[in-house]
């Protein structure tokens, strides 16, 4: 089975990727396609998520791997701007490790990148997500997990869909890989523009992981998005669209956020 991805635009202009959070799939950047008609967009379905779903098992390696070869086959230059959120961040952050030249400018945010949980929590996580399966399409506790993870409840019938195909292998796969993902040395090398963005509202693991992040990569900036969270992207797209479009062009980048 081959990685599903959605095609948008032409090669009038350069190539955007944009990678989604876990859990999650593509459609979450719907509206990131709508504002930038006049470039050539692609958005991968991951590995075991939404129509990737049968495509196991999810490692950020292989995944990184598999958007590598996709940027080399159908971008318009052998190069794209690649934009990732959370699990799509660490994604990235993977190809700046493994690919540094195919990426223009890459924006990574929430990258869990520091140790969060050990070993002995993630078996627990395995006990639990077990006991969670059979309660998972239950709609009061999709919507609990949307509020608990920053995403408005317009896009309920969306999460609710990939929430349905979920499964236990894909759960465990992508929680472990999240959890136990750290930054290589070689990334440091990565002569890549990175800007990297944490919502103000995120855990203090999100920021540490930022600094992190901003230390190793020599040409990046790091910024705190005030007043939203994780999900920023779908929070405020607006916002987020207009960081982009600053960022790739090598603009300022908007005040809504602040440098840190």
């Amino acid at each position: 089975m081959d990685l599903y991805f959605k095609e948008t635009g032409n090669c009038d202009n350069e190539t955007i990727i944009f990678l989604h959070g876990g859990g999650i799939s593509g459609w979450m950047w719907d509206k990131q396609l709508d504002a930038l008609k006049d470039y050539h967009c692609l958005v991968p379905d991951l590995p075991e998520h939404g129509r990737s779903i049968e495509m196991k098992p999810f490692t950020i390696k292989g995944s990184a791997k598999m958007i590598i070869d996709l940027i080399k086959e159908r971008s318009c230059n052998g190069k794209a701007h690649v934009i990732g959120l959370s699990l799509g961040a660490q994604i990235t952050v993977q190809i700046l490790t493994k690919a540094p030249k195919t990426v223009d400018h890459a924006l990574i945010s929430g990258a869990l990148a520091r140790e969060f949980y050990g070993p002995k929590t993630l078996k627990m996580l395995n006990v639990l997500f077990k006991a969670y399966m059979p309660f998972k399409d239950i709609d009061l506790l999709i919507k609990l997990n949307m509020k608990s993870n920053g995403v408005p409840m317009k896009y309920f019938d969306e999460f609710k869909k990939d929430t349905k195909t979920l499964t236990l292998s894909s759960l465990r796969n992508v929680i472990k890989e999240n959890m136990l993902f750290r930054i290589q040395d070689v990334l440091c090398k990565a002569k890549t523009p990175v800007l990297i963005t944490v919502g103000k509202k995120e855990q203090k693991i999100a920021y540490k992981s930022a600094i992190d992040l901003n230390k190793c990569l020599p040409n990046s900036k790091a910024y705190e998005v005030t007043n939203l969270g994780h999900n920023w992207p779908l929070e405020s797209p607006k916002l987020f669209n207009n960081v982009l479009r600053a960022w790739i062009n090598d603009k300022p980048i908007p005040k809504a956020l602040s440098k840190f």
